[in-house]
């Protein structure tokens, strides 16, 4: 029986770990978290906000994913979404789905992300 999401990982190019820490620490306000040894030669990060795992890993012929991406759960997304855009994140709304609060915004390197709040 599934349980919960361990970790979604996403694919980066080699050599972007710093722009990436940029924006999911910086940006995002995630914490890094290490990668063990084994794994960590291989490049990319890992990032930590509470329960949620991100792990970026690096891919050799890389592009980005223009659909596919995470869908975040955020609280007090107005301030989430100002917070994006003051440190140069974009951030681009979508009210087509019912119950919630919506944007997208990109990484350095492309990916996509969803951040979500439902309305209560």
């Amino acid at each position: 029986m599934i349980e919960g999401v361990d970790h979604v990982q996403l694919a980066a190019p080699a050599g972007s770990e710093d722009a990436l820490r940029a924006y999911y620490a910086d940006v995002l306000g995630m914490t890094e978290i290490p990668k063990p040894p084994a794994l960590a030669a291989r490049g990319g990060c890992w990032f930590r906000t509470g329960q949620v795992q991100l792990h970026l890993g690096v891919e050799a012929d890389f592009r980005p994913a223009r659909k596919a991406h995470p869908g975040l759960r955020v609280t007090g997304i107005d301030a989430f979404a100002a917070r994006l855009q003051t440190r140069g994140a974009p951030v681009t709304w979508d009210d087509s789905l019912p119950g919630h609060r919506r944007f997208y915004s990109d990484d350095p390197v492309g990916n996509r992300l969803e951040f979500l709040e439902p309305m209560m």
